[in-house]
């Protein structure tokens, strides 16, 4: 394994999709953290991966890591059979690789005077709506915080039935939530080719995807390593969440020391492009594919603060009606009765009635907590017109 990618067989720079990424999640899979054959952790390869977080930090960057890799250490030191593990077997090892595996993460960021948070989630983080926005409020702050959140499923509690059974579409999930600029998938292969590459000789690679077509779908082979859960199936997969969001998603080797310094060096890589931003994407999702729970009613100054792109503030809110929890779809009615848009409200409505034309300061004393300032954030909200 070569050290660092060399920069002369590229005469391509990085996509300006890469320069432009002011948020970055990237997934590492089992195979690259695990040694096949000792099963220890592969600690000066994850070491330069850690220095390309920091580089990216440096720059102003946000870096979310999805790390595979608990399974796979837990499992050599319990002494577990090579192939397949039942369920309870998983979880096992799962409880006992974590430990090591966050450790080493937190040992290698602290020598740049970084902190990391481990987040475990589980299918249902994502899909069901308040518990989606208790992620995603989790993983923003550690980023305000300036903490490296590094993500995985939660191996130990999860059930057959509602396991990802892999981290690829676990890693889009995430970069959706946080609406990630750029999604990269470390691989043991440096992208999309016609054919998998150790089959057919011939096969081509592919520099960049802009549609995920049946044929681009007919292209992915097969799982690669018992380590490993995750094919170019799953990554084309992962792409469709992806670039559904606005999220630009990029598939690159990671049997390469310094991966992630490789993109900016122009190195072989699979590019996704998505057809629009993040922040786009997300509006449309929340005005044309959420049912409406409630309604909003709100005053002019209010009105007026959300037309120049503010959030609405409990304070600006003259009565809320219908039946709406936590994350729910709301519309936003204007004085005289229009409907300005909708958003996700962040409180349930039993919350949202007493805190109604209150300040913000004072939503602690009013309910004993303070689940944010605004009672729709400007980032969950679709106005139909500014």
């Amino acid at each position: 394994m070569s050290r660092t990618p060399s920069t002369a067989a590229h005469a391509l720079a990085a996509r300006p999709e890469w320069e432009r990424a002011r948020r970055i999640v990237v997934k590492i899979g089992s195979a690259l953290l695990a040694d096949r054959a000792s099963g220890t952790l592969r600690a000066e390869w994850l070491a330069s991966l850690v220095d390309d977080v920091a580089a990216l930090r440096k720059a102003g960057r946000d870096v979310v890591l999805v790390s595979s890799g608990a399974v796979a250490l837990g499992r050599f030191k319990l002494g577990l059979p090579k192939g397949p593990l039942e369920l309870e077997q998983s979880q096992a090892a799962a409880a006992v690789g974590q430990i090591s595996l966050a450790a080493a993460y937190q040992a290698l960021a602290a020598e740049h005077g970084m902190t990391v948070a481990q987040i475990l989630l589980t299918l249902g983080d994502t899909e069901q709506r308040r518990r989606y926005l208790n992620a995603r409020h989790t993983i923003e702050t550690l980023l305000e915080l300036g903490a490296i959140p590094v993500v995985n499923e939660n191996d130990t509690v999860a059930t057959a039935e509602i396991k990802y059974g892999d981290n690829d579409r676990l890693s889009a999930r995430v970069a959706s939530m946080v609406s990630a600029d750029c999604l990269v998938l470390l691989s043991d292969i440096d992208g999309l080719y016609t054919a998998p590459p150790h089959v057919d000789p011939t096969a081509r690679h592919i520099p960049v995807v802009t549609e995920i077509t049946p044929e681009i779908e007919a292209m992915a082979g097969a799982p690669g390593t018992e380590l490993s859960k995750g094919g170019m199936k799953t990554k084309i997969e992962a792409g469709k969440i992806a670039l559904g969001a606005g999220t630009n998603m990029v598939i690159t080797t990671g049997n390469i020391m310094h991966p992630l310094r490789a993109i900016a060096e122009g190195s072989t890589v699979t590019w996704f492009l998505a057809n629009q931003d993040p922040v786009t994407a997300k509006k449309r999702w929340i005005a044309g594919q959420l049912e409406p729970r409630g309604v909003i009613h709100i005053d002019a100054g209010a009105e007026t603060a959300l037309l120049s792109g503010k959030s609405l503030l409990p304070a600006g809110v003259r009565r809320v009606e219908g039946t709406f929890d936590r994350g729910d779809a709301v519309i936003i009615r204007s004085p005289d009765g229009r409907d300005l848009g909708r958003g996700l409200v962040a409180y349930a409505k039993v919350e949202a009635e007493r805190i109604v034309g209150k300040r913000s300061a004072d939503i602690e004393a009013i309910l004993g907590y303070n689940g944010g300032d605004e009672l729709v954030h400007r980032n969950d909200m679709a106005l139909s017109r500014k």
